[in-house]
């Protein structure tokens, strides 16, 4: 099969240090363009419209988007109308609504949408999710902790309306609970909310499992030194551990051998595989919940925040 000729939207961090990697690595992709308001693609042309660049460039089949969520739908859109298949970084859109909705045209228009769990594609969440298979769950505690200003420095987008505040790395422990859990609901919680702000800093969050297990939330935007990714699962023969975001697994405190990481790399793997087999994979899970934290966590003030620069940390 010939290399797809793909065009990346929104140039920014994300897409620097993740998706153009990854692109240059696959043989299932060529890239052809790119479409941002900022930064530069390194190859072919770097448009500042996302109309300019599906009608100036035939040779565009799919895109990934890599934009803000606020943004995301209309280009999305965009692309489905023109004929292109869809990778959506996650978060898949700023709203339930949005992700519906091209669902639906990427159907009605025989084309590929694909909502990118990349925390999914870390080397110890399979391995996990068939380790507990079989297995009862006591409980389950996530706790994801790190540090805005090192993530995402100077990224006012994030504590704008639609930007999620903490939960757009939270999310990424949602994406990888959804899939290795029974299905959970939201029992209650707390956001909190800096004074300056439109998005939370941070949640603190109690679901239930479908038996009754619980599962704890602790997400957190404002840890400095080392960062925690960590989710603990007590079952009735073991407890299992993922840390540093999936990268890690131990068995009773055992490190377990697991393959090197390639989560990007295996998001367009699947993102071509889904492109040939004429395929959709759009997982709503991780943003219902998070849209189900918003709708029934109280919501508290603390302190007034404001981003500044800060020195990475070790994971």
């Amino acid at each position: 099969m010939m290399a797809i000729g793909l065009a990346v939207i929104g140039l920014g961090k994300i897409a620097q240090d993740q998706h153009l990697p990854a692109i240059a690595a696959s043989r299932d992709f060529d890239l052809v363009c790119g479409a941002s308001l900022q930064g530069d693609c390194p190859a072919g042309t770097t448009y500042r419209s996302v109309e300019e660049m599906l009608a100036s460039e035939p040779g565009i089949e799919a895109v990934s988007l890599c934009q803000p969520p606020q943004a995301r739908f209309a280009a999305a859109r965009a692309a489905l109308l023109a004929g292109k298949h869809v990778l959506l970084e996650k978060p898949p859109g700023a709203t339930l609504s949005e992700v519906a909705l091209l669902h639906d045209l990427a159907v009605e228009r025989g084309l590929t949408l694909f909502t990118a769990w990349h925390s999914r594609e870390a080397p110890a969440v399979g391995p996990a999710r068939a380790w507990l298979e079989g297995k009862r769950i006591l409980s389950a505690a996530i706790v994801w902790r790190e540090d805005v200003r090192v993530w995402h420095p100077g990224q006012r987008w994030i504590w704008q309306a639609g930007g999620l505040g903490v939960f757009d790395p939270g999310i990424n422990a949602l994406s990888i609970a959804t899939h290795i859990l029974p299905p959970f609901l939201l029992s209650g919680g707390t956001l909190s909310y800096p004074a300056n702000q439109q998005a939370p800093i941070a949640a603190d969050l109690s679901f239930l499992m479908v038996d009754g297990a619980p599962l704890t939330a602790d997400l957190d935007f404002r840890q400095t030194g080392p960062q925690t990714w960590d989710i603990r699962i007590e079952t009735d023969r073991g407890q299992l551990l993922l840390s540093r975001g999936g990268a890690e697994m131990a068995i009773d405190g055992v490190p377990q051998p697991l393959p090197p990481e390639a989560e990007y790399r295996g998001l367009y793997a699947r993102f071509a595989a889904l492109i040939g087999a004429g395929g959709q994979d759009v997982d709503r899970r991780p943003l219902r919940h998070v849209a189900d934290a918003f709708l029934r966590a109280e919501r508290i003030e603390v302190e007034a925040f404001h981003d500044e620069p800060a020195v990475p940390a070790m994971a």
